[in-house]
């Protein structure tokens, strides 16, 4: 077993997994890796959330161990998921933006194919590979040059350029992505996800595999499913908080910006709570397919929660500022790893 005080901090140790022998062990682990978009370090219960509801990565967090100091390589989305697949800080390859934002310096539009990804060397070493969710590591539609199964996923369900859903039915079917196939009218997008990675699962679990779970939740727009969104309405009302709880201003030089301190929005809330039901439905699976001791889960997510701009919809406190800033709001992130017979898994008092 390995102890906390053993391990590298952060989500570096990711490197490990590369790093192994895979092709010497009589037994290949399974990976998962689950990649949340725009989740705050403060949006999940063990972490200190009162108001969501995340069960499914409680338990996670008990069966592995909860890293309270991890940190992504920037604080918004596209550096962070090309440091994630490259092992490199987003200023080594030049991509130093979210992709299709303003050049100032300019920056790469794409993901260098150059550039030796992780799944690759996951695929060399006989793993399946899977990539489901965002992808925003391309700038232009329709071209697949940049997408994931070019880049070591053999298969790749909704990665394209797009960074998030902003179109048609937003979070709701039909999203017409041109690498999924429209579900029932209404379906919910992280409930799709989720079965898409069971499916996944069901087909390739006999084997060594990679599944990249790559939610375009919790980012904008917020949009749940109705019943789910009622749920946190209820609990909203009887918290019975005023602006003036919710929000305060914070002067930075000439800017002024507002920031909410109290968590309490129904929707995002029932965003955070699909996310959780999404990842429970993937732990469930890999149990009962009997492989949860030889799978390592990694959680992670790729900047800051939304605390002062896009609706304002959580709040990161105590940490300062959110999604967007260099303060520890925008770059210190929920991060969770299990890895069975080789992380001993670490109580901790929850909340935080």
């Amino acid at each position: 077993m390995i102890s906390r005080q053993s391990i590298r901090r952060s989500l570096l140790l990711f490197a490990i997994f590369i790093s192994l022998n895979i092709n010497a062990q009589d037994k290949k682990p399974n990976i998962v890796f689950i990649l949340v978009d725009d989740l705050g370090w403060m949006d999940i219960s063990a972490n200190g959330s009162s108001f969501y509801e995340t069960p499914n990565i409680d338990q996670l967090a008990k069966e592995g161990i909860r890293f309270t100091q991890a940190y992504a390589a920037s604080p918004i989305c596209s550096p962070t998921r090309a440091s994630i697949l490259t092992g490199k800080n987003p200023a080594r390859i030049d991509l130093t933006q979210w992709i299709g934002g303003p050049g100032n310096p300019e920056y790469k539009r794409n993901l260098p194919l150059e550039e030796v990804l992780f799944p690759e060397l996951l695929q060399e070493a006989g793993y399946k590979t899977a990539f489901m969710g965002k992808w925003h590591l391309n700038n232009v539609e329709g071209e697949e040059t940049f997408w994931p199964d070019k880049q070591g996923f053999d298969v790749n369900v909704a990665g394209h350029f797009r960074g998030g859903l902003y179109i048609k039915n937003k979070y709701f079917s039909p999203w017409d992505i041109p690498n999924l196939e429209n579900g029932p009218k209404g379906e919910y997008m992280t409930d799709r996800l989720a079965k898409e990675a069971v499916n996944f699962i069901d087909q390739y679990g006999d084997d060594p595999f990679l599944l990249y779970f790559s939610l375009y939740s919790v980012h904008a727009p917020f949009d749940a499913p109705a019943d789910r969104v009622e749920k946190y309405n209820k609990k909203k009302e009887k918290l019975g908080l005023t602006d003036a709880d919710r929000f305060a201003e914070e002067t930075q030089g000439d800017l002024t910006f507002t920031y909410r301190k109290t968590q309490d929005h129904p929707t995002y809330a029932a965003m955070v709570e699909s996310m959780d039901m999404a990842v429970g439905k993937i732990l469930n699976k890999i149990k009962d397919q009997g492989i949860a001791d030889n799978t390592v889960v990694v959680f992670f997510a790729d900047n800051g929660g939304l605390s002062t701009s896009e609706g304002i919809p959580t709040a990161n406190t105590p940490l300062r500022a959110g999604k967007g800033w260099l303060y520890e709001g925008g770059i210190r992130e929920p991060a969770i790893i299990k890895w069975p017979g080789i992380i001993e898994p670490e109580p901790f008092p929850m909340p935080l």
